[in-house]
């Protein structure tokens, strides 16, 4: 069985999605980083604009973030934004 990670996206107006990924992809102001299942509990707050990527056993799903934070716990990550568009600059509606 493949270890799984527990996935939130949200921003200030709506849950953007949510799910079971296998890695999570952000860039914070301390630099790029990677959300593996076992991950280290962390708070970081991402680059504005930046871009989230989440790996899942359907594919991948890519937004822009502008502001918020990123947040690890042994439950799993959310991904708190003021904003959040798609990669082509929709607004991201929720999935």
């Amino acid at each position: 069985m493949v270890a799984e990670l527990r996935v939130e996206v949200v921003s200030v107006e709506e849950k953007i999605w949510s799910g079971q990924a296998s890695i999570l992809i952000a860039r914070t102001t301390e630099g790029e980083l990677a959300v593996l299942p076992g991950h280290t509990p962390l708070l970081g707050e991402l680059v504005d604009p930046g871009e989230v990527r989440v790996r899942t056993a359907e594919g991948e799903h890519q937004w822009t973030v502008h502001g918020g934070f990123l947040s690890v716990t042994g439950d799993g990550v959310s991904v708190l934004a003021e904003t959040v568009s798609t990669a082509d600059g929709a607004p991201a509606g929720q999935y």
